[in-house]
């Protein structure tokens, strides 16, 4: 198999190593069969085999000058013996089944920054590197730009699909429904079988289990699954300079809040806090968390399901947001700002206070205007109370990558979607390449030199682009968020210790977990929830504004329960008991 595979033979050294990786594997014929049957039964897999170091894996550990020699014994061969194991679950290691000769075609949708920095997905550098390793050649079917779902919609409506779907949840009744529909193979044989390191990792874990699973017990789509729960990212920030100027402390409570509000504004600030309602919307429970109000789904302290907008504190939340817009503590536009709108206001002068990710801002107001800032608790009404916030990882990340039912090779598809959740998928989905992009610490522990390519890119790009440009941010894998992020590791960063303060002083018991709906439960969630959400939308906003009255609070729970909310409710209780039941 080595000799077929073209793309390593030019390196004498890399053709050696695999010899040495591959021997007592099966011979050359049964691989060929193997890697070429298509749909036919899948044999047992093979037992997984450990790769043997190669002797220069012992001077990359800690090595801060790599030769060329050894950048590619990382770079273009499976050794991950300089890897330690970093984690409280040991991250698996079967590269069985590569080198692999065949094409999938991968519906993947993009993103504003991934098209900024690489104009063809097919050349990105992580999924080159990682064709190179498992010999699976990717074509990628990127949908234009803000046509994603329309593009979604009629690829599945044309019954055409190929073999790989990344974000296969936004197929209409989610995951279950594809599998009904039979555009979504099952997989749970198929990963037993052919997905030795995914099942591995799926099941090392309750918590990766359970969120990786559907309710009747059926596993429709590889899921990508952190090796801890992420930190909560977004919340309140505010900026050093209006502190300072204010002489206030960082305020705790929402009273708090408004004399601080009121404090930046009499400084200069001329809308100091900026809000934003529709970028971020799950997490704006920044301000209504205090009440008790969240914005949608969340666990009672009974544990049971509830619609946020419903609950009893709504009318005295609506009362301090409609005092705080007249006294125009926040920004005006802030029903319909889009994220640039907020990022340009917010480096302004005229914002002395952020709803937003600390990353984000890092980049936007550290490094680009060199404002410093601090990450404030989400303000509750009596001081000394928790905090609450309806956000939790659930060790559930990145996005979920379904094989379909029309995919030629599921035994490439299995190889492919498996590579990412092996030790060296984690290294390059997370770090990208060694040598420029990252090196390995004397622990086994890759990072960015400060010296490297993510700190120094030849086209100037921001930080913020350059997570997609040498790493993939967001996939169906091993996601590392807290040590591969660069905007979190940077040279004088510190977001990932506000994250990390947040997600340790604050309450998340009511946070919904990802729960799952059969295929008639989701087309009614889903056609009753946008009846209460554009209801809910139109009354709150009015409400703040001024043009209504509190009281037509009311008015608008009177028309939520004529309109389903009671049903709305119902659907997520089922769910929520199934999935407490998986």
């Amino acid at each position: 198999m080595a000799i077929r595979h073209k793309k390593l033979i030019s390196c004498l050294l890399v053709v050696i190593f695999l010899f040495t990786m591959l021997s007592g594997c099966s011979s050359k014929s049964e691989k060929v069969s193997r890697n070429s049957d298509n749909n036919a039964a899948t044999k047992e897999a093979e037992p997984a085999k450990e790769v043997k170091a190669n002797p220069l894996a012992a001077k990359i550990a800690g090595n801060t000058t790599p030769s060329d020699e050894e950048k590619t014994m990382v770079n273009d061969t499976l050794e991950d013996s300089y890897l330690g194991d970093v984690f409280d679950t040991k991250i698996p290691n079967n590269y069985s089944a590569y080198p692999m000769d065949a094409t999938l075609d991968v519906w993947m949708p993009s993103n504003s920054i991934l098209a900024s920095v690489c104009d063809d997905v097919n050349k990105q550098r992580v999924f080159t590197q990682i064709e190179k390793l498992t010999g699976v050649k990717i074509n990628f079917i990127i949908p234009p730009l803000g046509e994603e779902t329309t593009n979604f919609n009629l690829m599945i409506a044309s019954g055409e699909l190929p073999d790989i779907i990344i974000d296969a949840g936004r197929y209409t009744g989610g995951i279950a429904a594809g599998i009904a529909d039979g555009a979504y193979l099952k997989l749970n044989d198929i990963i037993e079988k052919d997905m030795p390191n995914y099942s591995a990792w799926r099941n090392s874990d309750e918590e990766r289990r359970v969120t990786s699973v559907l309710d009747d017990g059926s596993i429709g789509a590889v899921y990508g699954l952190a090796p801890y729960n992420e930190w909560c990212w977004f919340g309140m920030l505010i900026k050093q300079e209006a502190l300072d100027k204010t002489g206030l402390a960082v305020p705790e409570t929402i009273d708090e809040w408004h004399d601080f509000l009121l404090a930046a504004k009499k400084a200069g600030y001329k809308e100091p806090l900026n809000y934003g309602s529709t970028y971020g919307q799950v997490f704006t429970g920044c301000l209504n968390g205090a009440y008790g109000v969240w914005d949608w789904m969340y666990v009672n302290k009974d544990g049971k399901a509830a619609w946020g907008p419903s609950a009893d504190g709504a009318k005295d939340y609506l009362t301090m947001m409609r005092q705080w817009n007249s006294e125009g503590l926040f920004n005006k536009d802030w029903a319909t700002a889009d994220f640039n709108q907020r990022m340009s206001e917010a480096a302004s002068g005229d914002c002395a206070a952020m709803m937003d990710s600390p990353d984000t801002m890092w980049g936007y107001w550290k490094q680009d205007n060199s404002i410093d800032f601090v990450g404030a608790l989400n303000p509750v009404l009596k001081k000394g109370d928790k905090p609450q916030q309806t956000y939790k990882n659930f060790k559930s990340t990145g996005t979920v990558a379904a094989i379909t039912t029309q995919c030629d090779n599921v035994k490439a598809a299995c190889a492919f979607l498996d590579f990412a959740f092996t030790k060296k998928g984690w290294e390059i989905y997370n770090y990208g390449t060694y040598g420029d992009v990252h090196l390995i610490n004397d622990k086994g522990m890759p990072y960015f030199p400060e010296d490297g390519l993510m700190y120094n890119d030849p086209d100037k790009q921001p930080l913020s682009n350059l997570i997609w440009k040498y790493r993939v941010h967001s996939f169906a894998n091993i996601r590392d968020e807290h040590n591969s992020n660069p905007l979190i590791t940077a040279k004088g960063s510190y977001s990932g210790k506000i994250r990390e303060y947040w997600t340790a002083n604050t309450d998340d018991s009511v946070t919904m977990p990802p729960v799952s709906f059969t295929s008639e439960e989701s087309a009614r969630e889903g056609e009753l929830g946008t009846i209460l959400s554009t209801l809910r939308n139109e009354y709150f906003a009015k409400i703040v504004m001024g043009q209504l009255p509190v009281s037509a609070y009311d008015e608008f729970l009177k028309k939520a329960k004529t309109q389903g909310m009671d049903e709305f409710v119902q659907l997520w209780q089922t769910a929520l008991e199934r999935y407490n039941a998986r």
